[in-house]
């Protein structure tokens, strides 16, 4: 398919300001790839995601993908493509289909899938395939000879390669077997193994620089916002000065962007950064999310294109305050998991999630893995507040990155997603621990690994909270142990020392004193607040993770059953929200989704001796089915989101 420069780049970009626009539009045809193609396409495919660099042409599909449970690929050569399959298109999870029962288990497991694809470009030079993800390890080859290796799930890197004018086969093989494995080596999976490329493919050609992690902060004063905005310019040229430049617009306004030009010698890097003033500024808010383009381009060379709120988040004592008005965080969880597509989810699905949270009437979100970037801008632009998790996800009370190799990866895996999701207004929060265990291992490299990473959010990204999610579900209240067993600290460590916000998972009607009356569990949430406000001091503190799972198989007002989860839900919002101390409960979780097949619902099982009924494989403490099915709690909720949302007015 033949694309001329001028064309993908009226394609991708808004007009902006005259100068900058024909900068941008004069970046010579080595800057595009003016011809790429997937199999047999026959015009370019627009990226599904927003933000990126310019140039990007989605190779989406078709593709042909091939199940190796065997391991014999390499072996017979299938580096070069040489295998037959069945078509598909990008993302696809080849295991998707298979969570539950004898099949989920060996599903699980994992196993390997070999994709092959045709990309055509129409000039010689240096190429960059860029994947958003895929599990666990990938290796990629291009004409049989390997151009990049990766692991890690939900993190994008690039293929970087030399091409020649003509046509040429993109091998990946995508490897996730074993997941106790992966745990072990500091990867933990707190949901089903789905593997393969799960997020999408692009391809772009490189020119003599580049932009890379555009990051914007933004400071209220008056009725104007400053707004810092910096980022990565890299030489692929010889030595030389090197000068970015940018607009930021809005509805016909067009604020220009100018950086000092660096001196750079060749392949070197640096972040460059400048300070605009934006008068009488469309601020970005839940109920008001506008939004500003963002173009930073080095003239006639490379650029880059986003789209960023401007807002203020700031914490006050123990408050969030946004654009200077307090505000607390109400709403459920999400994750990636879709019937039939598994963590590979197509925007239709990505709208679908989006449109769960607004049926409750949410202002927030939480995911414990780092969001897709397509996901991002729709949470962006419909106004949702994300507590966003990054790093190791590690299973309650557990630390595996406990080597300086493996920590040196998880200090990698925060700046990975510090700079493919900073300009997204939505994510308010950086959360580094999953449910962290009293004041953390000191011994096993978690102590180390937060308070460095605290203190280099806190710098490089001061328009958000950092936080810690706490295991804080009493067990059993007793005279020695006021907290009930909870895992919570006596007094604060130094982990704490730069942390703004403790999100607090507690279990209360479920793991901790399940079936017990409503008012029993409206006294118990009184005590356990009082001590986790008395143990926080200082910190923003908000219930991050709570709920029951439900489905059909039991009684309604039965722990397992409808009413008990729309019941117990609805109390534990309304306990946590009529402390003015709280800022926000956010639900577990919006939808079910897959976990392990050897989940069965932990101890609440052990505390019915069987008498509940729970799907294996499936954790269906969701709002919503794994179908999108809203359950009765749907409502409650709302209503009880509702009367936290009044509260705070």
């Amino acid at each position: 398919m033949s694309l001329a420069p001028r064309r993908t780049l009226l394609i991708l970009v808004p007009v902006v300001l005259a100068a900058a626009l024909l900068a941008i539009l004069l970046l010579p045809g080595g800057t595009t790839p003016s011809r790429a193609a997937a199999g047999d396409a026959s015009e370019p495919t627009k990226p599904v995601t927003i933000s990126g660099p310019f140039g990007r042409i989605a190779l989406g599909g078709p593709w042909t993908v091939a199940e190796d449970a065997r391991d014999r690929g390499l072996k017979s050569g299938w580096r070069t493509g040489s295998f037959s399959g069945k078509d598909v298109t990008i993302p696809y999870v080849p295991n998707a289909g298979r969570i539950t029962g004898a099949g989920g288990v060996i599903s699980h497991r994992g196993s390997i899938a070999w994709y092959r694809t045709k990309i055509q470009v129409d000039s010689d030079g240096q190429y960059a395939i860029a994947f958003g993800s895929v599990n666990h390890h990938a290796t990629v080859w291009v004409d049989g000879r390997k151009v990049a290796d990766h692991t890690g799930e939900f993190l994008p890197f690039d293929a970087r390669t030399s091409l020649k004018a003509g046509e040429h086969t993109l091998v990946v093989r995508a490897d996730w077997r074993d997941p106790e494995k992966m745990k072990a080596q500091g990867w933990h999976r707190l949901w089903f193994n789905f593997g393969g490329i799960n997020r999408e493919v692009t391809i772009r050609k490189l020119g003599p620089s580049e932009v890379q992690a555009p990051y914007v902060t933004t400071t209220l004063q008056g009725g104007a916002a400053k707004v810092r905005v910096s980022a990565v310019v890299v030489n692929r040229s010889v030595e030389r000065d090197v000068q970015l430049t940018g607009v930021l617009r809005r509805d016909g306004q067009d604020i220009a962007v100018q950086f000092p030009a660096v001196r750079l010698k060749p392949k070197a890097s640096q972040r460059v950064q400048t300070e605009v003033t934006v008068q009488d500024p469309a601020l970005w808010a839940p109920g008001s999310p506008n939004l500003y383009d963002l173009t930073l381009a080095v003239p006639n060379e490379s650029a880059y294109q986003t789209r960023v709120g401007l807002r203020q988040v700031e914490k006050r004592g123990t408050n969030i305050f946004l654009n200077g008005k307090r505000i607390t965080l109400r709403g459920a969880s999400i994750h990636e998991d879709a019937p039939g597509y598994g963590t590979g989810l197509r925007p239709e699905q990505m709208d679908s999630l989006v449109g769960d949270l607004k049926e409750i009437g949410a202002n927030a979100t939480r995911a414990q893995h780092p969001l897709s970037p397509a996901l991002l801008e729709r949470l962006d632009a419909a106004g949702i507040l994300l507590w966003q998790g990054v790093g190791p996800t590690d299973s309650p009370g557990s630390w595996k990155s406990d080597t300086p190799a493996k920590a040196a990866v998880a200090r990698q895996r925060v700046q990975t997603t510090l700079d493919e999701q900073q300009t997204h207004p939505s994510i308010i929060v950086w959360n580094l621990v999953n449910e962290i265990a009293r004041n953390g291992g000191t011994d096993n490299g978690q102590v180390p690994y937060i308070r460095a990473m605290a203190k280099k959010l806190k710098t490089e990204d001061p328009g958000r909270l950092t936080a810690l999610d706490v295991w804080a579900t009493p067990v059993k209240y007793t005279a020695k142990d006021p907290v009930g067993g909870a895992r919570i600290p006596e007094k604060m460590g130094s982990v704490y020392d730069d942390i703004d916000a403790i999100g607090v998972t507690s279990y209360q009607g479920w793991y901790s004193d399940p079936g017990k009356s409503m008012a029993f569990l409206k006294d118990s949430i009184r005590r356990f607040t009082g001590q986790i406000k008395r143990i926080y001091a200082g910190k923003v503190l908000l219930l991050t993770e709570f709920g029951a799972e439900a489905n059909g198989e039991n009684a309604t007002n039965r722990p397992g059953g409808y009413g008990y989860q729309a019941n117990l839900l609805k109390t534990t919002i309304d306990a946590y929200s009529s402390d003015p101390a709280m800022s926000g409960t956010i639900v577990w979780n919006l939808r079910d989704f897959g976990v392990a097949p050897t989940f069965i619902g932990g101890s609440i099982r052990r505390t019915y001796k069987g008498t509940i009924r729970l799907v294996r494989g499936l954790n269906q403490k969701g709002l919503f089915t794994y179908g999108g099915r809203p359950k009765p709690s749907v409502a409650p909720v709302k209503a009880a989101l509702q009367r936290a949302a009044d509260d705070v007015k």
